[in-house]
């Protein structure tokens, strides 16, 4: 008989707590300038604020499934929460660039380990037939907060200071927390098994490598022939490839490569990171189009962006519950034409597209990711059985930082090769129409790959099949 819990409370706290993470974690990026002129900083160090950040998750994620198995439910929910309450109170009390940056690597720390126990949470509460409806809301927190937060940030730092994100993110912090204290339970095994400290060494180098590798790509000072991103990502390579050979050759590996013998998770993850990566694309170009394109402040930005994420948002749960009904084919696959339809039409923008096409396009670049996130991530993870879903759900957040890791260095490269390439042949490449021109060129670029990436991904979503309820699970349901 499956043990009853009170998943609407334990799913508010997780919930409560995630999405304040995921709301500082873009928050802080629309007060970069402003942190700049404050602290007396450059641009490469004030971008470590977020470089830092995806770094920090990029090495916790991968231990988020042996941190599982090691810690209680509990535990690890407590201490990801206070991490977080912690490097927020910093934050918000900051008064130099390394205060803020070390408040920045607590409240990363506490994100890696609060994302994986929240989906693996949801897994082990959840039965099958209702996880679609639970990860719909998951995914509408996921989603929405980070959305929202160069809007309420940029409004805070209009009206306030840069400290009131954090002061505005606290308590409800120490809501989330005081909900979990009172109903979240241990509701996984703890095994406690042997950390192997060269797993350890070999997988922050690896998955550390890339995410600082293609961070500091993104960047887009030197870009791809820098020898700090060239050595960074070619280390990470070498080292990810040591890890996959010492986990094969593991009785009790760190991270379980078997997940990959299950197709639909394989598929699954693999459309996440498409998503990631094009979300990642467009989150950074599109406000760069509307800044230097069009010569629309950060505030209308902000705003122009925000229907389509709130609306992506608001459609999640309904997703999930389509998923959980019809399963995930006739979801991913109009999903994935929507997307490439949408990315189509973005290869077309340029600085005389109306507020309302814009508009129009992102919300439905956002519906079409709603549409696939859902039913890829719940239909691959179903897949699994109940012993692998700490090393599923581990994979899968880990890979998700390196798609948008990835996703954001290639779209500033290809934005930069191809501005470039229109400024070198203009006649006046220092007007400032022809600089807005230059970006919407730039730009259609970047949505042209986005849109192939796009292309590739439908052709997989025509593999996608409903995961059957492995025996594991039924003979603990039945």
């Amino acid at each position: 008989m499956k043990k009853q819990y009170n998943t609407r409370a334990i799913l508010i706290a997780l919930l409560i707590s995630g999405a304040v993470g995921m709301f500082n974690e873009t928050a802080i990026n629309i007060a970069l300038i402003n942190l700049i002129e404050v602290f007396q900083i450059s641009p490469a160090t004030a971008q470590w604020l977020t470089t830092g950040f995806m770094l920090t998750l990029g090495i916790l994620m991968p231990m988020s499934g042996l941190l599982l198995q090691t810690f209680s439910t509990r535990k690890l929910f407590i201490g990801s929460v206070m991490s977080l309450i912690v490097g927020t109170l910093i934050a918000a009390l900051a008064f130099n660039f390394e205060m803020l940056m070390f408040a920045r690597i607590l409240q990363a720390v506490g994100m890696g380990l609060l994302l994986p126990l929240i989906f693996n949470t949801v897994l082990v509460i959840y039965p099958l037939e209702k996880r679609g409806s639970a990860m719909g809301l998951v995914a509408l927190v996921i989603m929405v907060a980070p959305a929202s937060g160069p809007t309420i940030g940029g409004l805070l730092i209009e009206y306030l200071t840069w400290h009131y994100i954090f002061w505005f993110s606290l308590p409800l912090l120490v809501i989330g927390l005081l909900i979990g204290l009172k109903y979240l339970e241990n509701v996984t095994d703890v095994t406690k098994p042997r950390i192997d400290l060269l797993s350890v060494l070999l997988s922050t180098i690896g998955f550390g490598g890339v995410v600082f590798g293609f961070s500091k790509a993104g960047e887009g000072s030197e870009g791809w022939g820098s020898m700090v991103v060239v050595t960074s990502i070619v280390i990470g390579l070498i080292a990810l490839v040591l890890f996959i050979l010492r986990q094969k050759n593991m009785s009790v590996p760190m991270l379980n490569i078997g997940v990959f013998k299950y197709p639909m998770y394989v598929i699954g993850m693999l459309l996440i990171m498409s998503c990631m990566l094009i979300s990642m694309s467009s989150t950074i170009i599109l406000p760069m189009f509307l800044q230097t394109g069009t010569g629309l402040s950060v505030l209308i930005t902000g705003l122009i962006l925000l229907p389509g994420s709130v609306l992506s948002g608001i459609i999640q749960p309904y997703v999930g519950r389509l998923f959980d009904k019809y399963g995930p084919k006739w979801l991913v696959i109009p999903g994935l034409v929507i997307l490439t339809v949408m990315l189509w039409f973005f290869t077309t923008i340029s600085p005389t597209s109306s507020v309302a096409f814009v508009i129009a396009l992102h919300i439905g670049l956002t519906i079409g990711i709603a549409m696939i996130w859902t039913p890829a991530q719940t239909n691959g993870l179903n897949q699994l059985p109940p012993e692998l879903y700490p090393h599923g759900t581990a994979f899968m957040n880990t890979l998700q930082q390196v798609g948008g890791a990835i996703g954001t260095a290639v779209a500033i490269s290809i934005l930069t090769g191809g501005m470039d390439k229109y400024l070198h042949g203009s006649t006046a490449p220092t007007k400032k129409t022809e600089i807005a021109n230059a970006m919407a060129s730039g730009s259609q670029n970047v949505f042209l790959f986005a849109m192939i990436i796009a292309l590739l991904s439908l052709i997989m979503g025509f593999f996608i099949r409903r995961s059957i309820v492995n025996h594991e699970e039924r003979s603990t349901r039945h």
